[in-house]
Protein backbone atom coordinates (compact mmCIF):
# COMPACT_ATOMS: atom_id res chain seq x y z
CA UNK A 1 0.00 0.00 0.00
CA UNK A 2 1.30 3.47 -0.85
CA UNK A 3 2.33 5.40 2.24
CA UNK A 4 0.67 8.56 0.95
CA UNK A 5 -2.66 6.93 0.07
CA UNK A 6 -4.58 8.14 3.17
CA UNK A 7 -3.19 11.65 2.72
CA UNK A 8 -4.16 11.64 -0.94
CA UNK A 9 -7.68 10.54 -0.07
CA UNK A 10 -8.03 13.28 2.54
CA UNK A 11 -6.75 15.91 0.12
CA UNK A 12 -9.19 14.65 -2.50
CA UNK A 13 -12.11 14.99 -0.11
CA UNK A 14 -11.09 18.50 0.90
CA UNK A 15 -10.48 19.66 -2.64
CA UNK A 16 -13.33 17.99 -4.48
CA UNK A 17 -16.03 20.23 -5.91
CA UNK A 18 -19.11 18.45 -4.61
CA UNK A 19 -21.93 20.58 -5.97
CA UNK A 20 -25.52 20.94 -4.81
CA UNK A 21 -26.62 17.38 -5.54
CA UNK A 22 -23.46 16.02 -3.96
CA UNK A 23 -24.12 17.99 -0.80
CA UNK A 24 -27.66 16.62 -0.75
CA UNK A 25 -26.34 13.07 -1.11
CA UNK A 26 -23.89 13.48 1.75
CA UNK A 27 -26.64 15.03 3.86
CA UNK A 28 -28.83 12.02 3.21
CA UNK A 29 -25.91 9.64 3.62
CA UNK A 30 -24.90 10.94 6.99
CA UNK A 31 -28.44 11.72 8.04
CA UNK A 32 -27.16 14.77 9.97
CA UNK A 33 -29.21 15.31 13.11
CA UNK A 34 -31.81 12.71 12.20
CA UNK A 35 -29.17 10.05 11.67
CA UNK A 36 -27.49 10.94 14.96
CA UNK A 37 -30.85 10.43 16.64
CA UNK A 38 -31.31 7.12 14.83
CA UNK A 39 -27.92 5.84 16.01
CA UNK A 40 -28.23 7.12 19.55
CA UNK A 41 -31.87 6.32 20.29
CA UNK A 42 -33.66 4.21 17.71
CA UNK A 43 -30.86 1.80 16.86
CA UNK A 44 -28.62 1.32 19.90
CA UNK A 45 -27.28 -1.90 18.41
CA UNK A 46 -25.47 0.11 15.74
CA UNK A 47 -23.31 1.64 18.43
CA UNK A 48 -21.84 -1.81 19.09
CA UNK A 49 -19.97 -1.64 15.77
CA UNK A 50 -16.30 -0.98 16.66
CA UNK A 51 -15.09 2.45 15.66
CA UNK A 52 -12.39 1.04 13.38
CA UNK A 53 -15.06 -0.85 11.41
CA UNK A 54 -17.23 2.22 10.85
CA UNK A 55 -16.61 3.67 7.40
CA UNK A 56 -17.51 7.31 6.58
CA UNK A 57 -19.59 7.89 3.48
CA UNK A 58 -17.51 9.35 0.65
CA UNK A 59 -19.15 9.15 -2.80
CA UNK A 60 -17.00 7.45 -5.43
CA UNK A 61 -15.99 9.76 -8.26
CA UNK A 62 -16.83 9.00 -11.89
CA UNK A 63 -13.18 8.20 -12.51
CA UNK A 64 -13.06 5.78 -9.58
CA UNK A 65 -16.17 3.97 -10.81
CA UNK A 66 -14.76 3.86 -14.33
CA UNK A 67 -11.48 2.35 -13.11
CA UNK A 68 -13.35 -0.33 -11.16
CA UNK A 69 -15.39 -1.27 -14.21
CA UNK A 70 -12.25 -1.37 -16.37
CA UNK A 71 -10.76 -3.98 -14.03
CA UNK A 72 -13.98 -5.99 -14.27
CA UNK A 73 -14.01 -5.90 -18.07
CA UNK A 74 -14.63 -9.33 -19.57
CA UNK A 75 -16.11 -10.69 -16.35
CA UNK A 76 -19.65 -12.09 -16.12
CA UNK A 77 -22.11 -13.35 -13.53
CA UNK A 78 -23.14 -11.81 -10.24
CA UNK A 79 -21.58 -8.83 -8.51
CA UNK A 80 -21.69 -7.81 -4.87
CA UNK A 81 -20.67 -4.38 -3.59
CA UNK A 82 -19.80 -4.47 0.12
CA UNK A 83 -20.60 -1.16 1.80
CA UNK A 84 -22.47 0.03 -1.29
CA UNK A 85 -23.12 3.60 -0.13
CA UNK A 86 -25.34 5.47 -2.58
CA UNK A 87 -25.34 2.50 -4.94
CA UNK A 88 -23.49 3.91 -7.93
CA UNK A 89 -21.14 0.91 -8.30
CA UNK A 90 -24.12 -1.47 -8.38
CA UNK A 91 -25.89 0.63 -11.02
CA UNK A 92 -22.81 0.77 -13.22
CA UNK A 93 -22.27 -2.98 -12.80
CA UNK A 94 -25.84 -3.59 -13.97
CA UNK A 95 -25.21 -1.41 -17.03
CA UNK A 96 -22.21 -3.59 -17.85
CA UNK A 97 -24.25 -6.79 -17.73
CA UNK A 98 -23.57 -8.11 -14.24
CA UNK A 99 -26.63 -9.97 -12.98
CA UNK A 100 -27.66 -9.96 -10.24
CA UNK A 101 -25.93 -6.80 -9.00
CA UNK A 102 -26.41 -6.40 -5.25
CA UNK A 103 -25.24 -3.82 -2.74
CA UNK A 104 -24.96 -4.44 1.00
CA UNK A 105 -25.08 -1.42 3.29
CA UNK A 106 -25.89 -0.83 6.98
CA UNK A 107 -26.87 2.83 6.71
CA UNK A 108 -30.63 3.00 5.98
CA UNK A 109 -30.33 6.55 4.63
CA UNK A 110 -27.83 5.43 2.02
CA UNK A 111 -30.00 2.48 1.04
CA UNK A 112 -32.91 4.85 0.50
CA UNK A 113 -30.69 7.13 -1.57
CA UNK A 114 -29.45 4.20 -3.67
CA UNK A 115 -33.00 3.06 -4.34
CA UNK A 116 -33.93 6.59 -5.40
CA UNK A 117 -31.03 6.60 -7.86
CA UNK A 118 -32.16 3.24 -9.25
CA UNK A 119 -35.76 4.45 -9.60
CA UNK A 120 -34.69 7.67 -11.36
CA UNK A 121 -32.69 5.65 -13.90
CA UNK A 122 -35.45 3.11 -14.50
CA UNK A 123 -33.59 0.29 -12.76
CA UNK A 124 -36.11 -0.31 -9.99
CA UNK A 125 -36.42 -4.06 -9.49
CA UNK A 126 -33.35 -4.73 -11.64
CA UNK A 127 -30.76 -4.12 -8.91
CA UNK A 128 -30.94 -4.79 -5.17
CA UNK A 129 -29.80 -2.88 -2.11
CA UNK A 130 -29.99 -4.80 1.14
CA UNK A 131 -29.47 -3.57 4.69
CA UNK A 132 -27.17 -6.22 6.08
CA UNK A 133 -23.91 -6.42 7.99
CA UNK A 134 -21.21 -7.26 5.44
CA UNK A 135 -19.54 -9.55 8.00
CA UNK A 136 -22.65 -11.75 7.99
CA UNK A 137 -23.17 -11.89 4.23
CA UNK A 138 -22.59 -15.32 2.66
CA UNK A 139 -20.07 -14.82 -0.15
CA UNK A 140 -19.50 -18.46 -1.12
CA UNK A 141 -21.26 -18.07 -4.49
CA UNK A 142 -20.00 -14.60 -5.36
CA UNK A 143 -17.94 -14.24 -8.54
CA UNK A 144 -17.22 -10.51 -8.47
CA UNK A 145 -16.75 -8.34 -5.37
CA UNK A 146 -16.20 -4.59 -5.16
CA UNK A 147 -15.26 -2.63 -2.04
CA UNK A 148 -14.62 1.02 -1.19
CA UNK A 149 -13.64 0.64 2.46
CA UNK A 150 -11.11 1.96 4.95
CA UNK A 151 -7.74 0.19 5.40
CA UNK A 152 -8.64 -0.90 8.95
CA UNK A 153 -11.66 -2.74 7.54
CA UNK A 154 -9.83 -4.21 4.57
CA UNK A 155 -7.21 -5.83 6.80
CA UNK A 156 -9.97 -7.85 8.48
CA UNK A 157 -12.17 -8.31 5.43
CA UNK A 158 -9.43 -10.09 3.49
CA UNK A 159 -9.68 -13.00 5.93
CA UNK A 160 -13.42 -13.39 5.28
CA UNK A 161 -12.96 -13.13 1.51
CA UNK A 162 -10.14 -15.67 1.55
CA UNK A 163 -12.25 -18.12 3.54
CA UNK A 164 -15.51 -17.78 1.58
CA UNK A 165 -14.88 -16.76 -2.03
CA UNK A 166 -14.45 -19.40 -4.75
CA UNK A 167 -11.13 -19.64 -6.60
CA UNK A 168 -12.55 -18.00 -9.70
CA UNK A 169 -13.67 -14.85 -7.91
CA UNK A 170 -12.23 -11.42 -8.59
CA UNK A 171 -12.11 -8.72 -5.91
CA UNK A 172 -11.75 -5.06 -6.87
CA UNK A 173 -10.87 -2.46 -4.24
CA UNK A 174 -11.22 1.26 -4.85
CA UNK A 175 -9.41 4.15 -3.11
CA UNK A 176 -7.40 1.83 -0.78
CA UNK A 177 -5.77 -1.57 -1.55
CA UNK A 178 -5.84 -4.68 0.60
CA UNK A 179 -2.77 -4.46 2.84
CA UNK A 180 -1.53 -8.06 2.51
CA UNK A 181 -2.62 -9.03 -1.00
CA UNK A 182 -0.81 -8.70 -4.32
CA UNK A 183 -3.00 -7.24 -7.08
CA UNK A 184 -3.10 -8.83 -10.51
CA UNK A 185 -3.94 -5.48 -12.10
CA UNK A 186 -3.99 -1.80 -11.11
CA UNK A 187 -5.97 0.92 -12.84
CA UNK A 188 -5.72 4.69 -12.39
CA UNK A 189 -3.59 6.99 -10.28
CA UNK A 190 -3.71 8.60 -6.84
CA UNK A 191 -7.05 8.53 -5.05
CA UNK A 192 -8.76 7.27 -8.22
CA UNK A 193 -6.68 4.09 -8.27
CA UNK A 194 -8.33 0.66 -8.15
CA UNK A 195 -6.77 -2.75 -7.50
CA UNK A 196 -7.93 -6.15 -8.79
CA UNK A 197 -7.20 -9.38 -6.92
CA UNK A 198 -7.52 -12.90 -8.28
CA UNK A 199 -8.66 -15.13 -5.43
CA UNK A 200 -7.00 -18.27 -6.74
CA UNK A 201 -3.66 -16.47 -6.86
CA UNK A 202 -4.15 -15.14 -3.33
CA UNK A 203 -4.91 -18.61 -1.98
CA UNK A 204 -1.92 -20.16 -3.74
CA UNK A 205 0.30 -17.40 -2.39
CA UNK A 206 -0.88 -18.02 1.17
CA UNK A 207 -0.49 -21.77 0.74
CA UNK A 208 3.06 -21.22 -0.43
CA UNK A 209 3.83 -19.15 2.66
CA UNK A 210 2.44 -21.87 4.95
CA UNK A 211 4.40 -24.64 3.22
CA UNK A 212 7.63 -22.67 3.64
CA UNK A 213 7.22 -22.37 7.41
Amino acid sequence: MDDDAPDEALADIKGRQIGGWGVAQIAVGTGLTVYAMWVGILQPGFRKVPLKLQVPYIPASKTQVQNVMTLLRGRKGNLVDLGSGDGRIVLEAHRHGFNPAVGYELNPWLISLARIHAWRLGYHGKVAYLREDLWKVDLTKCKNITVFLAPSVLSLLQEKLHAELPDGALVVAGRFPFPDWEPCRIEGHGVDRAWAYNMQAQKQRLLGKVSNI
